[in-house]
This record gives structure tokens, sequence and C-alpha cells, in this order.
């Protein structure tokens, strides 16, 4: 019976044994995940996605997610290359595409893509103007990726896209640049008032031009706003006499004109005859 309750035990320990070791050596990866397998301290290349084996004791498996990280890149301060000082901070999107360079070339690929993401950023930061970094960001966004691409390209790493999520002025640049602004729009609204009245001087001319050569015109338009004044009743309106009585009291101004220059010429005749008779 002693006999029977060893071998139960000893046979208990050997299929824990084994069961222990199945269970090391069976693996599962996702459909986004890469196992980089280790033999014996030597790389023999990346497995998954599913199942697979690996040798227990012999076999190391590193599981390495290919899904794109995003990384927030913390507030750089810099001065940019028209000695303005700013703060900057920026988002970098990027996915492994070698896992067995990410895990043999860089011991964190994570953290060194991110001091390489802020020391390119204060890099490409301090050689633009502070006009280009405020009205130029798709510009410098492409030049931050081509960069941190380059640098982490060895690296199994693949930058897709970097964007400056906010610029941060001093207090005192942030006022020159609103009353630069204020006076941009002060300029424009004083061209756009002088257009108007140029525009409006060019209209009552032509006005002018067209009532000089139709005189009817001017009596109609009278008449037309003397229609408008009249719908209200607090107003007093005050009728001007037609154009045609004025012309006929020109008419007869010009007349008078006429005749009391005749009469002066034939008195100043008659008063040089009668002096000539004198003389005589």
């Amino acid at each position: 019976m002693a006999l029977v309750t060893t071998t139960n035990v000893v046979l208990g320990i050997v299929l824990l044994f084994v069961l222990i070791i199945l269970a090391t050596a069976i693996k599962i990866v996702k459909e986004y995940e890469r196992a980089v397998i280790f033999r014996l301290g030597r790389i023999v290349g990346a497995r998954g996605p599913g199942l697979f084996f690996i040798i227990p004791i012999f076999e190391k498996a590193v599981i390495v997610d290919l899904r794109t990280r995003v990384l927030d890149v913390p507030v750089q301060e810099t001065i940019t290359k028209d000695n303005v000082p700013v703060r900057v901070n920026a988002v970098v999107y990027f996915r492994v595409i070698d896992p067995i360079k990410a895990v043999t070339q860089v011991a964190n690929y994570i953290m060194a893509t991110s001091q390489i993401a802020q020391t390119t950023l204060r890099s490409v930061i301090g050689q633009a103007h502070l006009d280009e970094l405020l009205s130029e960001r798709e510009k410098l966004n492409l030049q931050l990726q081509k960069i941190i691409d380059e640098a982490t390209d060895p690296w199994g790493i693949k930058v897709s896209t970097v964007e400056i999520k906010d610029v941060e002025l001093p207090s005192g640049m942030q006022r020159a640049m609103a009353r630069q602004a204020e006076a941009e729009r002060e300029r424009r609204a004083r061209i756009t008032l002088a257009e108007a009245e140029r525009q409006a001087a060019e209209k009552l001319r032509d006005a002018a031009e067209i009532v000089s050569q139709h005189p009817m015109a001017l009596q109609l338009r009278t008449l037309q706003t003397i229609s408008d004044v009249a719908g209200d009743r607090s107003n007093v309106i005050i009728l001007p006499l037609p154009m045609e009585m004025l012309k006929l009291f020109r008419s007869f101004a010009d007349t008078a004109e006429v005749v009391k220059l005749k009469l002066e010429k034939e008195v100043a005749e008659k008063l040089e005859n009668e002096a000539r008779e004198k003389r005589e």
C-alpha cells in the first residue's frame, strides 16, 4: 500500500511537471502582435499571429505590439530664429514595422522615440521664424515627420504623422501681435471706406451728367423725394417752384438786363451828342 502511494505521488509530480512544461511551451499572440524568439540567447525570428510552440528553458519569446502608438511630446521651451521665446508641444504617431529591430537595436523603443522627438522639435523650431511657426505649421509638421522617421528607421519604427498641437507665446508678444492685427484691420477699414467714397463720387458724377442732359429728370426726382417724405406726417413739406417757372423768371431777368443795357447805351449816346452840339 505504501509502494502504491509513493508511485502515485511520483506520477502526480511528473504529470504536474509535464503540464508546466506544456504551459510554458504553448504561446498565443494576437493579430496585432508578434513574438520575437530567442534560442539560447540567439535570435531565430519572429512568429505569430496565432498559436505556436517554443522550447521551454532554451527559447524565450518577447511580445511586440504592432499597433500605431500615440506619443505626447512634452512642452519644449525654445527660441525661434528671430529670437522669440516660445513653448511648443506636439504629438507623434508611430508603429513598429520590424519587431526584430525594435527588440535588438534599442533597449526601449518608446522612450527612444520620445527623446528623439523632443530634441528634433526644439531643433526645428529654433530654425524657423515666428511667422512661419504660426502660419506654415503644416510645413514644419512634414519636416518633423521626415527627420524623426529617418532617425527611428534603424530601430524598425515608422513615424506616420507629427503634429504641433500648441504654440504658447509670451504675454508681451501676444499684446504686440494684437495691436498689429488691430492696426491692420483699421488700415483695411479706411481703404474700404475710401474706395466706397470714390465709387459714390463716380456714381454722383454720372447722375449729374444724366440730369444735365435731361432737365426733367431733376424734377421727377424732386417729386419722388416729396412722395417719400409725405409718408411721415411729422415732417413739414415745402414745395419748390417748378423748373419751368424758374426758367421763366430767369428769362425775364435776362430780358430786363438786356433792356437796361440798351437804355444805358441810348442815354450815353444822347448825352454824348448833346455835348458835341454844345462844343460846335
